[in-house]
Order: structure tokens, then C-alpha cells, then sequence
């Protein structure tokens, strides 16, 4: 029976956002006030009035730029392939990767390096990146990258979707603590 799970998975905004953010804000009112002050230093009256449209056009940017840092990422696992896409405010959907479960060689939950293992490509879709005891790592091969590796966010039942189509030294290692040679 070919099974289909989801999950949903909102990022934790961090210090980079918060940036965003503030200077943002900081523009929003620097540049209408900069337009306004200045339009009698050059006697041009119309200053005003292009300062009052900056303003206004640019709360809707302001909006705009507020509302893209609410990020989610949505992993789904339908018979062998794990698809992970990223919805950015609920108003634009982007697929990061789509994985034959088959394909993953290496399988971990905590580390952020992968020892001994070149890695060409890196796909992040994880909830907290700094939290390293939620996380699991995935390597696999892509035809368009090569190496891979993935950081996500997986609950149980994604990983319970997953299990079937693992490689058994992974299944053996990650769900039942035993080292495989």
C-alpha cells in the first residue's frame, strides 16, 4: 500500500531576519522624512508630495518584507520519495528537493558535519538550525548536484513513512540504536 504523509514545519526566525526587519523600518521613515526636509533646501515643492507616496508605497513594501520571513517547510513522503518544499507566507510555494528514499546512504539525527564525506550541494529545511538534537541529516546522490546533504525537521510519522525504503544498516542504526559494521 502506497501511503501518503505530510508534515509542516515553520522556521524559527533568528538574527537575520530581525535585520531585515529593522532596517526595513529604518528606510521606511528615512527616506519620505529625508524628501520632506529637503524640498525647501531646493525649493521644489513637489518633494513633499513624492515624500507622502514614498511613505505610503512603502508600507505596502514594508508589509511585504514582514510577511516573506514567515517561512514553513512542508516534507511529504508518498511511497518511496521524500519531497521537501518551502512555503514562504503562504502565498508562494517552492519544491527544495525531491529524494528517492531508496537513495539515502547516510541517515543521522544531531550533527551539522558529516565526517569523511565530500558534500557539493546542501539543502537546509530545518525548524531551528542551532537545535541539533530535533535535526536529522540526510546524504544521498542527485543526478543535478551530486553529493547532497539535507538538514530537516522530520516528526515520527515522516519518519515511520520513510523506514520501509531505507537501506537496513540506517533503519537498524536510527530506530534501533545498533552499530552495523
Amino acid at each position: 500500500m502506497e501511503g501518503f504523509i505530510e508534515q509542516v514545519v515553520k522556521r524559527k526566525n533568528g538574527i537575520k531576519q530581525l535585520i531585515i526587519k529593522i532596517v526595513s523600518v529604518v528606510l521606511l521613515i528615512t527616506i519620505p522624512t529625508v524628501c520632506v526636509l529637503i524640498a525647501p533646501i531646493i525649493k521644489i515643492a513637489y518633494m513633499v508630495y513624492i515624500g507622502i507616496f514614498m511613505f505610503i508605497g512603502g508600507i505596502y513594501i514594508v508589509w511585504y518584507i514582514f510577511t516573506s520571513q514567515n517561512v514553513e517547510y512542508e516534507y511529504s513522503v508518498n511511497g518511496d520519495e521524500l519531497e521537501i518544499a518551502k512555503v514562504i507566507s503562504l502565498r508562494k510555494r517552492k519544491r527544495i528537493c525531491k529524494i528517492p528514499i531508496r537513495e539515502i546512504e547516510i541517515l543521522g539525527k544531531g550533527e551539522k558535519t558529516v565526517n569523511g564525506v565530500r558534500i557539493l550541494k546542501s539543502f537546509i529545511a530545518a525548524q531551528d538550525l542551532s537545535a541539533d538534537n530535533d535535526n536529522y541529516y540526510a546524504v544521498f546522490t542527485s543526478p543535478a548536484y551530486g553529493r547532497t546533504l539535507l538538514i530537516f525537521t522530520p516528526n515520527e510519522h515522516i519518519l515511520e513513512g520513510m523506514k520501509r525504503y531505507l537501506n537496513k544498516d540506517i533503519v537498524l542504526k536510527l530506530f534501533y540504536n545498533r552499530n552495523v559494521g
